[in-house]
């Protein structure tokens, strides 16, 4: 297994992943790829917090990430995708120490 954590970078670096993916899938050194992303409305959570500038358009997200695969850029190696939805934002977590 192959596993890639994009937050923040720009998007053609999917690209770099996939082709990775795929080389070393042909070569059977991974059985699968993995690739943990953000979804693309967790935009609308940066904006709330004032932090919408730092995460643009043109970074990665799971609106620049599934044209790729839909379109074969992994060529035959299975991918699972996991997105970080704004599910997963909880406001006010005290942080340890501070409660």
């Amino acid at each position: 297994m192959a596993l890639e954590l994009e937050w923040n970078n720009k998007d053609p670096f999917y690209d770099r992943d996939l082709n990775n993916f795929r080389l070393l899938f042909d070569l059977q050194v991974i059985d699968v790829g993995i690739i943990i992303t953000r979804c693309s409305e967790l935009q609308n959570v940066f904006n709330a917090l004032g932090k919408g500038s730092s995460y643009g358009n043109s970074t990665t997200h799971m609106g620049k990430l599934l044209p790729r695969i839909r379109g074969g850029s992994g060529g035959g190696c299975p991918i699972a995708v996991f997105g970080i939805s704004h599910k997963l934002y909880v406001e006010d977590v005290p942080i340890s120490g501070q409660e």
